[in-house]
């Protein structure tokens, strides 16, 4: 038996999805922008995809832009807002548990001159509302902070955003990294006071390869403030090139499949705290995550000699189960989001990240706990 749980990493594709891929690959394969049938055919299905991707979004198709994932979205928001809006302000304000996506676009903006606050996490990654109303002044142009962090799930008051631009008379643009939130719970647009929503398909069991940026219509982010590749008209000349049609139909198929319902939401919360109870029978294990933070994310700390990336290849290897030390993007380095907790060395080391998703059981839980427990006796803290 195997349990994977590490879906804030990726999501298995559903069926619809990897359909609609298959389909747009062997039947309907003709280049979008040519205009003979087959392109106009393709062109319809990016078309109906746009509207699925918008109507989930509470925004109007013309306000979304395919990418080809969420850390291109990501640096188009980050580097187009601060092009955009440079002439009235040189103030960022992002926080220091940010994707990488988004914190090296915000280093390389510092190195170009700009001045950016990095908000810090209490030690269970919260951000108050405080800290972003202080952090937000006259000269403010950009407030970029995720929804959801990736790796302890606390959830950012992402609503409190346009509240401080407004109370600092800001012309602030503002960016929410959607990519954990996505699916998960409802997103609308306009009520979050967002100008810019980076979402991503393959964290909802559609394709990799395949990411969104949701761009206000008042937002004004076009190719003259912001252009890295030249060439094409497609995507409002903001990312031009061929459309990935197959892609972008699965990642319609799979948004399609996203079930918001109490149901859904209830097994998940049940399913959160099956696995605390489970875990809290292991002795010197604890949790990293805050009792707010999101259902779909737990990390914790494990009590044994072996530093996080060997027990991740230990459950894998020797139990079947698939968790991880947090960002797949980070590829085994240290957590930035743990170090910005200011959390001990000890728990920096040997910490874990477990996400679920609609296809996980209590069975799954059932087989992580028992193997931690095996695995501390096998390899106890020294």
């Amino acid at each position: 038996m195997t349990a994977y749980l590490d879906n804030s990493a990726t999501t298995k594709p559903c069926k619809e999805c990897t359909d609609a891929v298959c389909r747009m690959l062997s039947e309907n394969w003709g280049n979008p922008s040519s205009l003979h049938n087959l392109g106009i055919h393709a062109m319809k299905e990016i078309v109906t995809a746009r509207t699925v991707i918008a109507d989930s979004l509470g925004a109007d198709k013309e306000e979304i832009i395919f990418t080809s994932g969420a850390t291109e979205a990501n640096n188009i928001a980050v580097f187009g807002a601060a092009k955009a809006k440079k002439r009235l302000g040189n103030r960022i304000v992002t926080t220091a548990i940010e994707h990488e996506s988004v914190l090296q676009s915000a280093q390389e903006l510092e190195k170009q001159g700009f001045e950016v606050i990095y908000l810090k996490p209490d030690k269970f990654g919260n951000i108050s509302e405080n800290q972003i109303i202080e952090a937000v002044n006259s000269s403010t142009i950009l407030v970029s902070i995720m929804y959801i962090n990736n790796e302890v799930g606390s959830i950012l008051p992402v609503r409190s955003i346009q509240r401080a631009v407004k109370k600092a008379n800001a012309p602030a643009l503002i960016h929410i990294d959607c990519v954990q939130a996505y699916g998960k719970i409802p997103i609308n647009a306009k009520k979050l006071g967002a100008d810019l929503i980076s979402i991503s398909a393959h964290k909802v069991h559609g394709p990799k390869g395949i990411g969104a940026l949701y761009i206000n219509k008042s937002a004004n982010l076009t190719n003259q403030n912001f252009a890295r590749v030249f060439g094409g008209e497609q995507e409002r000349k903001i990312r031009p090139g061929t459309e990935n049609a197959p892609l972008i139909a699965g990642f319609a198929a799979a948004v399609k499949n996203i079930d918001l319902s109490s149901v859904q939401k209830q097994k998940i919360k049940e399913l959160n705290a099956y696995a605390k109870s489970r875990l809290s029978e292991i002795k010197g294990l604890t949790f990293n995550s805050g009792e707010n933070a999101s259902d779909y994310i737990i990390n914790v700390y494990v009590p044994t000699f072996m530093r996080s990336q060997t027990i991740l290849q230990e459950l894998s290897a020797n139990y079947g189960i698939f968790v991880s030390n947090g960002s797949a993007c980070a590829k085994g380095k240290k957590s930035h989001v743990l170090t910005a907790m200011n959390l001990d060395n000890e728990i920096l080391d040997k910490s874990i990240r477990i996400s679920f998703c609609r296809n996980n059981t209590k069975e799954d839980i059932d087989l992580l706990a028992d193997a931690l427990k095996d695995l501390i006796k096998k390899h106890p803290r020294s």
